[in-house]
């Protein structure tokens, strides 16, 4: 591999904050599966490990393709690359607390399925099939919404979205 790919797949992404009006842009189909794919997907994890986050999708990072990065391993080191994920609940529905690496410092309780069923596709294209459950599968489902506009505080009822944006407002950059 040429030494500028190499350093190119080590830089960071800079992660969009909420209220950004991009993280609420619905993400396109990947249609195209190349390097400069494969390459977003390691730029994402890096961001993700580097921020701390167990989940990162394109659009968190300005990037509106359906593409999602996860890692719930303890050690870090079981990566999972999704493309144009789709999800099926099947599942118990359970309360969660979730937080944000774009609503940094927010944690709330969340309900979603304990157990889901995936269809994706690999950064190669391959067609990919699992069955997720628990953090995991709660951690696919928040980064899946993320790819349609969608963040975990608008699972929240009106009045705690609306101190979260006021807290968010009070906070200096």
């Amino acid at each position: 591999m040429p030494q500028g790919i190499a350093n190119q797949k080590m830089h960071h992404l800079p992660i969009l904050q909420h209220p950004d009006r991009r993280l609420r842009i619905k993400a396109s189909l990947v249609e195209h599966f190349d390097e400069k794919l494969a390459d977003q997907a390691e730029k994402m994890l890096a961001t993700m490990y580097d921020a701390k986050g167990i989940g990162l999708a394109g659009t968190q990072v300005d990037f509106h393709q359906r593409v999602i990065v996860i890692d719930v391993s303890e050690n870090r080191d079981s990566p999972i690359k999704l493309v144009n994920p789709e999800i099926e609940l099947i599942g118990e529905t359970v309360s969660n607390e979730e937080g944000c690496l774009s609503i940094p410092g927010v944690y709330d309780s969340v309900k979603r399925s304990d157990r889901i069923n995936v269809s994706a596709q690999a950064i190669d294209g391959s067609a990919l099939e699992m069955e997720a459950e628990g953090l995991l599968a709660i951690c696919i489902q928040h980064e899946c919404d993320h790819l349609d506009g969608i963040l975990f505080i608008d699972h929240l009822s009106s009045l705690k979205r609306k101190r979260i944006n006021e807290q968010l407002k009070k906070t200096p950059e």
